[in-house]
């Protein structure tokens, strides 16, 4: 058991920024955590800055805007991700490969934007 987080692109268009029903045959995979909480935590503030409701930030979804993306580049870059603990969580490394990974992301995200795709974080823990 652990943290296992997740973004997706799709051409499905949601309607709402949170928990939007997802059809799972439409859907590539851009990117998969294990056990980095402090991303999570970052995704968890956008969720309910965005209308979420769930008590529990998990086995939600949250879409990514480009400014919301933007948003996390900088966090990423200044270091400012907030610190996130939960039961299985594990610990965020901060080292430079997980920084890179982050980027690397927000950069295939940006793109897939660009290509008419929508983009999306979902978890399970």
């Amino acid at each position: 058991m652990g943290l296992d987080m997740y973004a997706y692109k799709t051409k499905q268009k949601f309607e709402n920024d949170v928990d939007f029903d997802v059809n799972t045959d439409e859907i590539e995979e851009l990117a998969y955590w294990r056990k980095h909480p402090d991303l999570h935590g970052w995704m968890e503030k956008l969720y309910y800055n965005k209308g979420g409701q769930h008590e529990s930030f998990n086995c939600t979804t949250v879409k990514l805007t480009e400014e919301d993306l933007n948003k996390l580049e900088t966090d990423i870059k200044e270091d400012i991700l907030p610190e996130t603990r939960g039961f299985f969580f594990g610990q965020s490394s901060k080292d430079e490969d997980e920084v890179n990974l982050d980027l690397q992301f927000v950069k295939d995200a940006k793109q897939a934007l660009n290509e008419g795709y929508d983009i999306y974080y979902t978890s399970w823990w």
